[in-house]
C-alpha cells in the first residue's frame, strides 16, 4: 500500500479533508462563543399590559447561550409560563439582541370565580382587579360559554342590559343573571329563540316610569310591578313564567 502512489495521494486528500473540516469546526464553534456576540438586550415590541418588569427579568436572567446558541424554543416557553402570557415569540436581531413579542390575555370573565376566561374562550389563572362578569360550568365548555355570552349581550341590548352571571349546568341548560339581579332560566333548547322573545316582550322602558304598571301586558305573566320581578322561566313553548320575592308566579 505505501508503495502505491495512487492511494497514497487519495489518502493524503482524504487526511487533509478532515482536518479542513475539523479547523473549520473548531473556528465556528470557537468564534460562535466569542464575547462578541453575547446577547446583551432584549427588545420589546410591544409595551405589555399585565407582565411586569420583574417577571420578564427573572426570564431574561435564566437565558442561557449567546446570539447563535441561545434556545429561543426553551426562552419562549418559559415566557408562556407566566400568568398574562398568551402566546410569545422569540428572534434574535443581530448582532446581540434578542427581540420578544407578546401577545397577553384579554380577560372576558371571571372563571368559577377560581380563574379566568379570556376572549377566546381559554382558561387562564392571574390576578386581576377588573370587575367582570362570572362563567360557572365546566372547562371543557369554556369556549362555547364565551361565544354564548356574546351573542346575549348582543340580543340584550335593546333593554340596555348586559350579563353580569352566566352558567352552563352538567346537562347544558343556561342561566343568566342580568346587571340589574334578574335572573333568567333559558334551558337547554332554542336558547336565542327564548332570549329574543323575552327581549321584545318585556317592557323595560315601562318597568323604569312610575305608574306604569297598569299599561303592561297582562297576558304576558308580568307581575304588576315589574320592578319587583327577581326570576324569570323561559322554559315555555309560548311565553315565560315571572317571580316575585314572596309573591306568586
Amino acid at each position: 500500500m505505501w508503495a502505491d502512489a495512487t492511494r497514497m495521494r487519495a489518502l493524503t486528500k482524504l487526511l487533509l479533508a478532515v482536518s479542513a473540516v475539523w479547523l473549520l469546526w473548531f473556528g465556528a464553534n470557537y468564534a460562535l462563543r466569542l464575547p462578541a456576540f453575547a446577547l446583551r438586550t432584549v427588545e420589546l415590541t410591544t409595551a405589555p399590559g399585565h407582565v411586569t418588569a420583574a417577571q420578564l427579568r427573572k426570564v431574561v436572567e435564566q437565558v442561557q447561550g449567546n446570539f447563535f446558541t441561545v434556545d429561543l424554543q426553551r426562552t419562549r416557553q418559559s415566557l408562556e409560563q407566566l400568568p398574562w402570557v398568551r402566546q410569545a415569540s422569540v428572534r434574535r436581531k443581530f448582532p446581540w439582541v434578542l427581540q420578544v413579542e407578546l401577545e397577553e390575555h384579554v380577560a372576558l370573565a371571571n372563571w368559577n370565580e377560581s380563574g379566568l376566561v379570556n376572549t377566546y374562550g381559554e382558561v387562564f389563572h392571574a390576578e386581576t382587579d377588573e370587575r367582570l362578569p362570572v362563567f360557572a360550568g365546566e372547562a371543557h365548555n369554556s369556549r362555547q360559554m364565551a361565544q354564548t355570552y356574546n351573542e346575549m349581550n348582543r340580543q340584550l341590548q335593546p333593554l340596555r342590559r348586559h350579563i353580569a352571571r352566566i352558567a352552563l349546568s352538567p346537562r347544558l341548560a343556561w342561566q343568566i343573571e342580568l346587571d340589574d339581579g334578574l335572573q333568567v332560566a333559558l334551558g337547554r333548547e332554542a336558547v336565542s329563540e327564548r332570549l329574543a322573545r323575552f327581549v321584545r316582550v318585556y317592557p323595560s322602558s315601562l318597568a323604569a316610569m312610575p305608574g306604569a304598571s297598569h299599561l303592561l301586558p297582562q297576558s304576558a305573566g308580568f307581575a304588576s310591578n315589574v320592578s319587583e320581578v327577581r326570576r324569570v322561566d323561559l322554559r315555555y313553548r309560548d311565553g315565560f313564567a315571572t317571580y316575585v320575592p314572596g309573591g306568586a308566579a
